[in-house]
C-alpha cells in the first residue's frame, strides 16, 4: 500500500512538471496564430459600398459618448443612416443623442425612445426594434462604448459582397485609461482574451461575433429569428455569431481594430465585469471555459517551480512563462492590435494573469450575475431573473 502510494505521489508531480508545457505550447501556437491572422491586414473596399443602417442600443451615459458616437458620422461612405434605441425616456444620454443631431444635420439620425422589453436582455430587445424600423439591408450593431476611424463602414461592409458571408466581426482594444482597472482590462483584452479569440479562428474558423462592431444582413438574421431570439441571452454577441454560423453562413473575422473606450472603473468593477463575463462563458460553454485551464501559464509555472526540487529549474519555469507570455502578448497586442495601452503596461501582463486564473475558479461555482442592476442565474447561457420560480 505504501509503494502503491509512492508511486501515486511520483505521477501526480510528474503531471505537475509537465502541465506547464501545455500553456508554453499554447503561447507559441497563439503566437503563430496571430502573425499568420493579422499578416492578412487588407484595405477597406472602395467598390461595395452598399445602404448601411447602424443601430445603436444604449442605455446610460458613457464616458465619451458623445465622441463616440460622433465618430459614426463622420465615416467616408456615401449612404448610411444611424438609430438609436433608449429604453428610459429619463436616461441621461437622450439629451447627447439630441446634439448630436443638431450638429450633423447632413446625417439621417433617428431616436427611438421607450422601447419595451422582450426578456432580460434589454441590449437585443432595442436591436429587434430598431431592426424593423431600419431602411437597409446591411446592418451595422455597435456597442455605445466603441470609438471607430472615417473607413470602418468600408472595412466590414466589404466582406458581405460575398453571399456565404453572414456576419463581419472586427477586433477592438481599450483606450483612454483612467485608471489602473482600466489598464488591467486593456491588458486583459490585448493580450489574452483576443488571443484565444485567434486562436479558435485560426483552428475552427469564426463561429461567435464580438459585440463591438458587427454587419450582417436581414436574411441570416431572420434565419435565426432575429433578435428577438437573443432576449435571454447573456452573451448576445457570441450567440448571434454562432446561430448565423448554424445556418451555414460563414463569419468573418476581420484583422481591423476599433477602440472601446474604458470606463474609468474601480477594480471592483472590472471584477464585477469580468466575473458575468467568466460566468457567462462558463455556462454556455462548459467545456471550451473547462480548457482554459490549460491556458494558464502563471499559476501553472509558479505550482511547478515550487515542485521542481532546486532553484535552476524553478527559474527556467518562471522565465519560460515570462518568454513565452509575453511573445503571445507582443504578438496579438502591440504588433497585430497596435495597442499602445499594453505596449506602455506590459508589466500588467502577470498581474493580469493571476486575477484571470482568480476569476476562472470564481466562475465554476457561480451561476448569478448582476447586471444592469437586477440579479440573474445563467443556464445555458439564458438569463433567468433571480427570483424566477424555475430557479426554486
Amino acid at each position: 500500500m505504501l509503494i502503491h502510494h509512492v508511486a501515486l505521489l511520483y505521477h501526480f508531480r510528474e503531471v505537475i512538471l509537465l502541465a506547464p508545457f501545455l500553456a508554453f505550447s499554447y503561447y507559441l501556437v497563439a503566437t503563430a496564430s496571430a502573425r499568420c491572422f493579422f499578416s492578412r491586414r487588407r484595405g477597406a473596399s472602395a467598390e461595395f459600398t452598399p445602404p448601411v443602417s447602424i443601430l445603436k442600443a444604449v442605455r446610460g451615459l458613457d464616458r465619451g459618448a458623445y465622441e463616440n458616437f460622433a465618430s459614426f458620422c463622420r465615416q467616408d461612405y456615401p449612404d448610411y443612416e444611424i438609430l438609436f434605441g433608449v429604453r428610459d425616456p429619463a436616461d441621461p444620454v437622450i439629451p447627447v443623442i439630441q446634439k448630436l443631431i443638431q450638429d450633423f444635420p447632413e446625417r439621417p439620425i433617428r431616436l427611438f425612445v421607450g422601447i419595451s422589453r422582450m426578456g432580460p436582455n434589454e441590449k437585443a430587445s432595442i436591436l429587434a426594434h430598431l431592426t424593423r424600423q431600419a431602411c437597409h439591408d446591411v446592418l451595422v450593431i455597435s456597442d455605445s462604448d466603441t470609438r471607430v476611424a472615417p473607413d470602418c463602414l468600408r472595412a466590414v461592409a466589404a466582406p458581405l459582397r460575398e453571399p456565404d458571408v453572414g456576419a463581419v466581426a472586427c477586433l477592438y482594444r481599450g483606450v483612454d485609461a483612467r485608471s489602473l482597472a482600466d489598464r488591467v482590462e486593456a491588458v486583459a483584452v490585448s493580450s489574452d482574451f483576443l488571443a484565444h479569440v485567434l486562436v479558435a479562428e485560426e483552428f475552427a474558423g469564426a463561429r461567435f461575433a464580438l459585440g463591438a462592431t458587427v454587419a450582417t444582413t436581414r436574411a441570416p438574421l431572420a434565419a435565426i429569428g432575429g433578435f428577438e431570439a437573443l432576449s435571454d441571452f447573456l452573451l448576445d454577441d457570441y450567440e448571434l455569431g454562432r446561430r448565423i454560423a448554424a445556418q451555414g453562413y460563414r463569419v468573418e473575422l476581420l484583422p481591423y481594430t476599433v477602440d472601446m473606450v474604458l470606463p474609468a472603473q474601480s477594480l471592483r468593477g472590472f471584477w464585477d465585469r469580468q466575473l458575468r463575463w467568466s460566468v457567462g462563458v462558463h455556462n454556455s460553454c462548459p467545456w471550451g471555459h473547462f480548457g482554459l485551464l490549460a491556458t494558464q501559464g502563471l499559476p501553472l509555472a509558479l505550482v511547478a517551480a515550487a515542485c521542481s526540487g532546486s532553484a535552476r529549474r524553478a527559474v527556467f519555469y518562471l522565465g519560460a512563462y515570462l518568454i513565452t507570455r509575453m511573445a503571445m502578448a507582443w504578438t496579438t497586442g502591440v504588433w497585430g492590435l497596435r495597442d499602445s495601452l499594453l505596449r506602455d503596461n506590459w508589466w500588467l501582463v502577470p498581474v493580469r494573469d493571476a486575477l484571470g486564473f482568480a476569476l476562472w475558479l470564481a466562475s465554476l461555482g457561480d451561476r448569478r450575475v448582476r447586471w444592469r442592476g437586477s440579479e440573474f442565474y445563467v443556464r445555458k447561457g439564458r438569463l433567468i431573473p433571480a427570483g424566477a420560480a424555475s430557479e426554486q
